[in-house]
């Protein structure tokens, strides 16, 4: 038989005593927390064990009372030595048993989280949670007795971590007793906010829609989910929410506080008028430079031979709205200054208020390229589906709408003499229009690259887990992913002495366990089905859509 005591690092050099613990049943184990000095009366000691047990859960006992292991027995009724290789001596005549001390630091223990985290459900195996989980439990539960103030005068005298610096601590309760008002003061004006937002005239499909695109939309919504669920009165319940919630809160503190340096250096030096005075002429650039791509397709691009009636239907087309989107810029530039300027503020929000923002104004400088891809990539799609159905024309194929499969269909004369003249006009067409879709639809590309990293910038700083990295990097011992041990003692006749010791969680795990979701609401699609969108001319969008394509 093996019994293992996990025996406080801090209590080697305790006086005499009794040992306070708890016996992990099934596992020929006990897990010693304090040790209570002599002299003392059994009564005061058995109120105190009764109290600190109704406050931490798990029921505590002074292991003198326990009956399992006769070798416990005549371990606690022994006087702890000053080193734990004199105790071990009290074991030399229990040839019969084996005595296994795991030495552990107890904050350690009490603060660290086992990970995986099972929230208390059993071993599927054993039915029950494993030695280790318990004992950390135990630790970590018995928290009022560890934060007993060592300098305190009391009927007992006990031996334990004791955290020192009341001062902190009185801080800290300042602290929780200032925060009632301020969340409440917060859940006002989110139900007030709540309350407007529920308003019949935002609910009209427009602003519906528009507020679903949006990003500025988008991530305000997500903040006042987040701002719901700090100013939350209830406490956290478990790790996960702990965790959850502290990863929000100090995410909200740097994003305003990054945002407060964006505005710091755009209402410094002048800088929103010069991003005014520069934004038109590059506005006039680009459009410049579309004029003449568009000069240069409505030619003979690269050698190309196109259909020339079409080339230049197409060609004034784009032209056209080039020259509505020149005015319609001339026409804002007085009020773009105005428009940044107020803009700016939303960084007092913080840094992804600006970032949305930002991609919302690129999405409406650059409309004109999404109505040139629209356009292109149409009429790219409806040549490129009248060509296939046309194709299983000639096969004596169809397709059924109802059964959403392809049937044999027999045709008569002049509806294959139809289709093939339908399908050399399509045919001889395409290229033409490929090219025109080609085109823009690089560019639009370009402008959803530039606006996919805004996003996952966003992204990044309301998902990222900086409380639970900064736990990693400067309290590794906090996210534990398990123990490992450490020979201390192994002589002949005496007990086995570990030292325990904390396995920190990967950094890669961190970030995967406790970042947090998004409120995204971007399309993941593989690069195949995007290829395979891009090949067929279905419209790529920065949002999820409902797009059933049917033949």
């Amino acid at each position: 038989m093996v019994m293992k005591i996990f025996f406080p690092q801090c209590c080697n050099l305790a006086d005499s005593g009794l040992l306070v613990g708890r016996w992990i049943s099934g596992h020929d184990s006990a897990v010693v927390l304090a040790v209570i000095h002599y002299p003392f009366i059994p009564g005061q000691v058995k109120e105190y064990i009764q109290q600190v047990s109704a406050a931490t859960g798990p029921t505590l006992w002074v292991l003198l009372g326990l009956n399992e292991c006769s070798v416990l027995l005549y371990f606690i009724l022994s006087v702890l030595s000053r080193n734990f290789k004199d105790s071990s001596n009290h074991f030399n005549g229990f040839n019969e048993e084996k005595v296994i001390f795991v030495h552990y630091e107890q904050r350690k223990v009490m603060l660290s989280q086992l990970h995986p985290i099972e929230n208390g459900d059993p071993d599927p195996a054993t039915g029950e949670p494993s030695e280790l989980r318990q004992m950390f439990q135990t630790v970590a539960c018995s928290q009022p007795l560890f934060f007993l103030d060592k300098y305190d005068d009391g009927p007992l005298k006990s031996t334990h971590w004791q955290s020192q610096g009341r001062e902190a601590s009185i801080i800290v309760e300042l602290l929780k007793q200032s925060s009632t008002p301020l969340c409440l003061l917060i859940t006002w004006l989110l139900s007030i906010w709540t309350w407007i937002c529920n308003m019949r005239f935002f609910s009209l499909y427009p602003l519906r829609f528009l507020s679903s695109k949006l990003s500025t939309c988008v991530q305000l919504s997500y903040r006042t989910e987040h701002m719901r669920t700090l100013s939350s009165p209830k406490t956290a319940v478990g790790h996960m929410h702990f965790m959850r919630k502290a990863s929000i809160f100090v995410s909200f503190l740097v994003d305003v506080a990054l945002g407060m340096l964006l505005m710091s250096w755009l209402y410094r030096d002048n800088h929103i008028t010069m991003l005014a005075n520069t934004l038109v002429p590059a506005a006039d650039h680009v459009a410049k430079n579309l004029e003449e791509l568009l000069q240069w397709l409505m030619g003979a691009p690269a050698g190309l031979k196109m259909n020339r009636a079409l080339d230049q239907v197409l060609g004034r087309f784009f032209l056209y709205h080039i020259h509505l989107w020149i005015s319609y810029i001339h026409l804002m530039s007085p009020f773009i200054e105005g428009i940044l300027w107020y803009g700016g503020l939303s960084a007092c929000f913080g840094l992804t208020f600006a970032l949305s923002l930002l991609s919302d104004m690129v999405a409406l400088f650059t409309f004109h390229i999404y109505c040139f891809y629209v356009y292109g990539a149409r009429l790219y799609c409806l040549k490129i589906y009248g060509l296939s159905s046309l194709w299983r024309l000639f096969r004596g194929k169809k397709w059924n709408v109802l059964r959403q499969r392809v049937d044999s269909c027999s045709y008569d004369l002049d509806q294959l003499f139809i289709g093939t003249l339908l399908f050399t006009i399509l045919l001889f067409l395409l290229p033409t229009t490929a090219l025109y879709y080609l085109v823009f639809t690089l560019l639009r590309l370009v402008v959803v690259l530039f606006q996919g990293i805004l996003h996952l910038s966003v992204d990044f700083i309301n998902s990222f887990p900086l409380f639970a990295v900064g736990l990693r990097i400067f309290r590794p011992y906090r996210l534990a992913e398990g123990v490992k041990f450490r020979v201390l003692s192994q002589e002949p006749g005496t007990a086995l002495h570990l030292m325990m010791e904390m396995n920190p969680l990967k950094v890669s795990t961190v970030v995967q366990t406790y970042r947090t979701p998004t409120y995204s609401c971007y399309p993941k699609d593989s690069w195949v089905a995007l290829m395979k969108k891009l090949f067929v001319g279905e419209l790529i969008y920065p949002w999820r859509h409902k797009s059933t394509k049917t033949d």
